[in-house]
């Protein structure tokens, strides 16, 4: 993942390198991390290339943590692209409802030979293409809540633990006198 100062020196970054060093946009707040990770989500689902730079762009105006973000966009990379291909293109065969017979509904010409194979392919990446949207557009929404929902249960878990500490030591004072 690119550091802060990778990022400033960026030569496509430059001209707005100045947004990219606000200390907010680096912070692990309860409402920076959701949206970090809803972006990362986004950008990883919604195209193949640039998924970091799209993630930091977004988190931008969004106020999202930006290294979150981008380390979120390689839940898609060349290892599980063929994972999230396969994943894609039930998503999008569910979606649309295209059962077995699709093909069949092409002219009689295409039924058969070289034909057949290229109108299966265009079929097969056009509900590909469409589960992958649909994705950018469920995963996200997951990801925001269930981030959300990790955040406050390690930070009362943390505060839980912080009162104990200072309970034990209070009984001690008080015990002491």
């Amino acid at each position: 993942m690119p550091s802060r100062e990778e990022m400033a020196n960026n030569k496509y970054l430059a001209p707005i390198a100045h947004r990219f060093l606000s200390p907010e946009l680096w912070r692990f707040t309860r409402r920076s991390v959701p949206r970090g990770v809803a972006l990362g989500l986004f950008a990883a689902f919604i195209i193949p290339l640039g998924q970091i730079f799209l993630a930091a762009f977004l988190a931008l105006p969004s106020r999202a943590n930006v290294p979150l973000a981008a380390l979120v966009t390689f839940v898609t990379n060349p290892f599980t692209l063929p994972f999230w291909l396969v994943v894609a293109n039930k998503v999008g065969n569910f979606t649309l409802r295209i059962d077995a017979d699709g093909p069949a509904l092409a002219s009689t010409a295409m039924d058969t030979g070289a034909w057949s194979m290229v109108a299966d392919f265009f079929q097969m990446a056009g509900t590909t293409a469409f589960g992958f949207a649909v994705m950018a557009v469920i995963a996200p929404s997951v990801g925001y809540f269930l981030s959300g929902w990790i955040w406050r249960a390690v930070v009362a878990r943390k505060r839980a633990k912080r009162l104990k500490v200072m309970e034990a030591r209070l009984d001690q004072r008080l015990g002491s006198h």
